[in-house]
């Protein structure tokens, strides 16, 4: 089970018993901000990428877009997310509950910038009812590996 996944993963750092669980999905920005009480800016989303023979996860501001010049140019390709039906076994964790925890070895995670802006952010932790309330830096301390990337737009922009 994805859920599982993460929290063994988690549990490295002396984090799995920070994972929130709820009795709703919180498989969307929406229902994850509604489930966690914040607002859907804070959800922290991870997207997901075929980047050649390998996945790069994007973990974004609930708000964010990809910008397809900033990601072109981070990855020298043209942006190309995972179908659906590949993710589970490409990540390790289904749509709905992907996150940067506990993932499959060919995947690699980037942070993008638009967390930043946040005191705390809310990441699913591998399953469509599961988050976790981080800082930008533990989330980056418990994603080791991680890089921070600027490939994501805000409405505004």
């Amino acid at each position: 089970m994805s859920l599982e996944r993460a929290k063994e993963h988690l549990a490295q750092f002396g984090r799995a018993d920070d994972i929130m669980e709820f009795d709703t999905s919180s498989a969307t920005v929406e229902l994850a901000a509604q489930a966690v009480g914040c607002e859907p800016a804070r959800i922290a989303k991870t997207l997901s990428f075929a980047v050649g023979d390998r996945v790069a996860l994007v973990v974004c501001a609930g708000d964010a877009r990809v910008a397809n010049p900033k990601f072109k140019e981070q990855f020298r390709t043209k942006p190309k997310m995972l179908k659906t039906e590949e993710a589970e076994e490409r990540i390790g964790h289904a749509v709905g509950g992907v996150c940067p925890f506990g993932v499959n070895d060919d995947c690699d995670v980037y942070l993008d910038e638009t967390l930043r802006r946040f005191a705390t952010v809310f990441p699913a932790c591998g399953s469509s009812n599961s988050a976790i309330e981080l800082t930008p830096d533990d989330l980056e301390q418990l994603t080791p590996g991680s890089t921070w990337v600027d490939v994501c737009k805000l409405p505004e922009e």
